[in-house]
């Protein structure tokens, strides 16, 4: 994309590029850790008739605090959380933005530690926020004595972590995030969009809110609750927190429509995290398959993997995608990542990819 130079953007957006994965009509798209097992058709029904109702009354603006939304959100975090705790935003996106409009700005700092999610930057240009990226170790943690070094000589006002990291797959160690906590002047957010999907005994940053009253702990229905299409992110964190975020958030963010779905979508979670353990168990036979065909794979508490190395990442991407099969060049240089599909798609993948290496 190019902007013609009568466009009066400003300067430091002109050489940008809009963020997104390819979009492409194949018959096997694995690049954008969807859930590939869809609402029932009575989840379905459930939401279609949730919707009808509120549109009924859509001359009027929905309710902007969302409060039978949080209340749900609430009650399915636990851990005590009232709907004073919780946020909601049209995806863990504009949850992010927002936490950057609060806490971050000009002459602001916000801090995280690369590979991870390639928005977070974006996050930061967009709000004028001054951005630091340390560096994760070669398996994709983090050196905590490192990032404990960072912090304390940049002084960050937004600490972002990660857990499971995006693309990588890794989870944070526990002590690793007590210790960032502990040190980070500012607030700390860890991003758990992906948290659903991680390995029994993988702890989740919620454990810590209540002692933590500046961790903030962001979620998403896109993933494991199969809602991509309905756009609905949260956040979890202390009350006062939560208020400072409803300072900067948009008037009427949340259309009605999309918080009657969410709403329904909620009073079906175990129907709609039913597949999450089959998703987890595809995961870890794709991560082992991947290592017996000689890949490198990275260990992944998400619904994806991470795979390499590869001499030219984008011809093995290419050759699966020529075979039909979409996964995502992502991450760092030599590596790819395959979300994770039904047994059908994994099959289709695999083969692809057998294909495409043994040329």
């Amino acid at each position: 994309m190019s902007v013609p130079d009568w466009v009066p953007l400003r300067e430091e957006l002109r050489d940008e590029e809009p963020y997104g994965a390819p979009q492409l009509d194949v018959p096997v798209q694995l690049n954008t850790n969807e859930n590939p097992y869809g609402p029932s058709a009575a989840a379905a029904d459930d939401i279609a008739a949730a919707v009808r109702d509120v549109a009924l009354g859509l001359n009027r603006y929905p309710d902007r605090e969302a409060t039978a939304l949080r209340e749900g959100l609430a009650d399915y975090l636990g851990h005590g959380l009232t709907s004073t705790h919780v946020w909601a935003a049209n995806g863990s996106n504009e949850v992010m933005q927002q936490v950057l409009q609060a806490f971050g700005g000009p002459g602001r700092t916000a801090l995280s530690f690369a590979p991870t999610y390639s928005m977070y930057p974006e996050y930061a240009r967009n709000t004028h926020t001054r951005w630091v990226a340390g560096r994760r170790r070669d398996d994709f943690g983090i050196d905590v004595d490192a990032a404990l070094a960072l912090i304390e000589a940049e002084q960050p006002d937004v600490v972002v972590l990660t857990s499971p990291n995006n693309p990588t797959g890794t989870a944070l160690d526990p002590a690793h995030t007590r210790a960032v906590l502990e040190t980070a002047p500012g607030v700390v957010v860890v991003d758990e969009a992906y948290a659903e999907f991680r390995r029994d005994g993988v702890l989740s940053a919620l454990e810590l809110l209540a002692e933590f009253p500046r961790l903030l702990v962001t979620r998403t229905m896109s993933k494991a609750f199969a809602l991509a299409g309905g756009r609905l992110g949260y956040v979890a964190a202390d009350p006062a927190i939560i208020d400072a975020l409803r300072i900067v958030r948009l008037p009427y963010h949340l259309s009605a429509v999309s918080q009657a779905t969410a709403v329904a979508a909620l009073r079906h979670r175990d129907e709609l995290l039913g597949q999450v353990d089959q998703l987890r168990r595809t995961r870890d036979e794709t991560a082992a398959w991947l290592t017996e065909q000689g890949f490198e794979v990275a260990p992944s508490d998400a619904n994806f993997v991470l795979f390499g190395r590869f001499d030219d990442r984008h011809a093995v991407w290419q050759g699966v995608l020529d075979r039909g099969v979409l996964i995502r060049e992502t991450g760092p240089d030599g590596w790819l990542r395959v979300s994770i599909g039904t047994p059908a798609e994994m099959e289709a993948f695999k083969q692809a990819l057998t294909e495409v290496a043994s040329r």
